[in-house]
């Protein structure tokens, strides 16, 4: 599928899920499931089949690179599953560690709300192209 729709945002801070939400729904016109928590995430994501998933790095009990491989090892994420870390650390040795776990790409913060879905969608689109 070329057109990105269903996003699972898990994000542990109250006021970031918020502004994220509203960036990718209100902004981005994406449907998004947002989940406070990795265990959430756990909990809903076969219901709401996303194509890719944001995950914050650093939450309490599963963290970001925790809930990736639970998904994977569950069979959530696929190959054709994108997956994008969300988080303050970028420096060059922390996002090839996060692509070696499987992500797809790392989104800082803070981020740009005008700017989240598009910068999602060229993640999205990128993944893709290494798909086809």
């Amino acid at each position: 599928m070329d057109t990105l729709e269903r996003v699972m945002y898990v994000e542990d801070d109250d006021d970031i899920r918020l502004v994220a939400c509203m960036a990718l729904e209100d902004v981005g016109g994406l449907t998004i499931k947002a989940c406070s928590s990795g265990e959430q995430a756990l909990k809903e994501v076969e219901a709401f089949a996303p194509q890719m998933f944001l995950l914050d790095v650093m939450m309490p009990g599963m963290d970001g690179p925790s809930t990736l491989l639970e998904l994977s090892r569950q069979g959530y994420i696929t190959e054709a599953t994108a997956v994008a870390f969300m988080t303050a650390k970028v420096h060059p040795e922390e996002v090839a560690r996060y692509k070696k776990l499987g992500a797809t790409d790392v989104i800082a913060k803070p981020f740009d709300p005008m700017t989240l879905a598009d910068d999602v969608r060229l993640i999205w689109k990128a993944f893709n192209g290494r798909l086809n």
